[in-house]
């Protein structure tokens, strides 16, 4: 990950992007108050922005996408910590850009185990936009993935999983002892039409369910 700011302040923060963030970062700590301190949550969110500043398509969303992903990140870290307690399987999925198959397979997870299961995605090399070939062929079965973003693996992310779904990331994709690690070899939907890609979403889907039954988890 890249080298973090120093503060919300930092000059090579655009100033509407340091107001935004000054206020996502006192909503943060009131949401882990009594679990991370301030100093904590400001660094997890700043090194989440940093990580995204100069890569992701559209800038503007920049405060917003480092919000959810430091959330994400945090919640992550509160679970592997023993800080707080889920009983929910959580499922991470990754792929090389984070941009078409590790995304369509969580639009699913989430869409047809709701709030049963916890899912997550990242990339080994993450792209600056979610696939649009991907988003329209996902708009196709009701499902909107438009709002979110190839974002990278991190440590806490990858511990605080039960269950790791690798599609096409190989030796770069993370390996923790412990885990359970399930590949799928599902072709790679850059580059190509919505035609070509609804065959792997309906793949990603018929995966998504085995996996959902396989956790126990009641499908939508």
């Amino acid at each position: 990950m890249s080298q973090t700011p120093q503060s919300a302040a930092d000059p090579g923060i655009p100033l509407e992007h340091q107001v935004i963030l000054r206020s996502t970062a006192a909503i943060l700590q009131k949401e882990f108050e009594g679990i991370f301190a301030a100093q904590t949550i400001e660094s997890f969110l700043l090194s989440s922005y940093d990580e995204f500043a100069g890569r992701l398509a559209v800038t503007k969303y920049l405060p917003t996408f480092a919000e959810r992903f430091a959330r994400e990140r945090l919640r992550a870290l509160a679970l592997v910590e023993g800080k707080v307690s889920d009983d929910r399987p959580v499922v991470l999925f990754l792929c090389t850009h984070n941009a078409g198959r590790s995304q369509m397979a969580l639009g699913f997870l989430r869409a047809l185990g709701g709030d049963r299961v916890v899912g997550w995605s990242g990339g080994s090399e993450p792209g600056s936009e979610v696939n649009p070939a991907a988003i329209a062929a996902m708009a196709e079965v009701g499902i909107d993935i438009s709002g979110e973003f190839p974002k990278p693996w991190t440590d806490e992310v990858v511990r605080a999983a039960d269950v790791v779904v690798t599609m096409g990331c190989g030796d770069a994709c993370p390996v923790f002892p412990g885990k359970r690690y399930l590949d799928w070899t599902l072709e790679d939907p850059h580059g190509q039409g919505v035609e070509q890609v609804r065959v792997i979403r309906d793949q990603v889907r018929a995966r998504v369910v085995g996996l959902l039954e396989e956790l126990h988890v009641t499908v939508a």
